[in-house]
């Protein structure tokens, strides 16, 4: 007599706004994946071990739960990983193919960063967050005197797939637009309609905003320290929306209880959730959003109807968009 398979057990973490069930059609996996999901952060290794050790198949979001070797050598069971988006630092995929782990990614859109990268520096150039609080505190009507963007110099750090679509935004809106990038061409800047700086501290002297769009590498990390923050010019705002790691975090901070810029508009952290009590939660000049450069409705269809069509290929013996390199 035939029996059936048991189900697979499938976690997804960190759906913070519970929707990832909604935003997909995982009846597809009936019978033969059991779905859970998990809305809260867990921190403590322990915690998160207990609660998805029984999982064979794991579906995180973005870099919100680190997967290393040493949780995964704790997930005996493990036989599937799918990440959104096509590149995830915080899992060791050569670590997971040692232990005969799949991992398999998402596309991912580069209009949702770019749009909140725009919200961020239009907050700050308008003093958004400083205005908006004084009206529900009842403050002073009006006591900021906003940055007129137009004649304005934008800096970018970075003119990849964001880093571009930022730069035809700032053009739109009638600024100067000047991109610093380790192998930028003059080429490649024309392409885009911008120039090419002939050095990083250069972009940074010259600029009204200066907005980040690299990868975190070995190479990148760091790359912003006291010495290039200080190259800014004090009226100048620094953005944020790629990678916390890109900026020293205890120069980012003097940098703005100092006024060696005037603010930041920031979306990454290198804690998320940020703690409670972090400085950057409170600092005045700090326009600060919790990571939501990739959260909008399609993304998130994107992400998790993707997901449940990496489990169908993986359950049928042909993974699609499998990462094959460490991220």
């Amino acid at each position: 007599m035939n029996q059936t398979a048991p189900a697979l057990r499938c976690a997804i973490l960190d759906d913070y706004q519970g929707v990832a069930l909604s935003s997909a059609d995982w009846s597809r996996l009936d019978g033969r994946v059991e779905v859970r999901v998990l809305r809260e952060h867990l921190t403590g290794r322990e915690e998160l071990v207990a609660a998805v050790e029984d999982c064979e198949i794991l579906v995180v979001m973005r870099e919100r739960t680190p997967l290393d070797a040493d949780l995964l050598a704790r997930l005996p069971r493990l036989r599937l990983i799918v990440t959104s988006g096509m590149r995830n630092a915080s899992v060791d995929v050569a670590a997971a193919r040692a232990r005969g782990v799949t991992v398999c990614g998402t596309e991912s859109s580069p209009v949702p960063p770019t749009e909140l990268t725009w919200a961020l520096i239009l907050g700050l150039a308008r003093q958004v967050h400083v205005e908006g609080r004084a009206m529900r505190e009842g403050g002073p009507w009006q006591s900021t005197v906003g940055m007129d963007l137009a004649g304005r110099t934008l800096g970018l750090v970075g003119l990849g797939k964001i880093g571009g679509r930022v730069a035809r935004i700032g053009l739109a809106f009638g600024m100067d637009v000047v991109a610093w990038s380790p192998n930028l061409t003059d080429e490649r800047a024309a392409e885009h309609g911008v120039r090419r700086a002939a050095s990083l501290p250069g972009l940074l002297g010259a600029s009204d905003v200066v907005s980040l769009h690299l990868v975190l590498s070995d190479r990148t990390r760091g790359l912003l320290g006291e010495p290039e923050l200080r190259a800014m010019r004090p009226h100048a705002y620094l953005v944020n929306t790629s990678r916390a790691g890109l900026v020293d975090g205890p120069a980012l901070l003097r940098a703005l209880r100092e006024g060696w810029i005037a603010g930041a508009g920031l979306d990454v952290y290198e804690t998320e959730p940020l703690p409670a009590d972090d400085p950057l939660r409170t600092l005045p000049n700090v326009l600060a959003l919790p990571h939501l450069g990739y959260v909008t409705e399609a993304n998130y269809a994107r992400y998790f109807g993707q997901a449940v069509e990496d489990i169908e290929a993986f359950l049928a013996g042909a993974p699609v968009r499998e990462l094959r390199q460490p991220s």
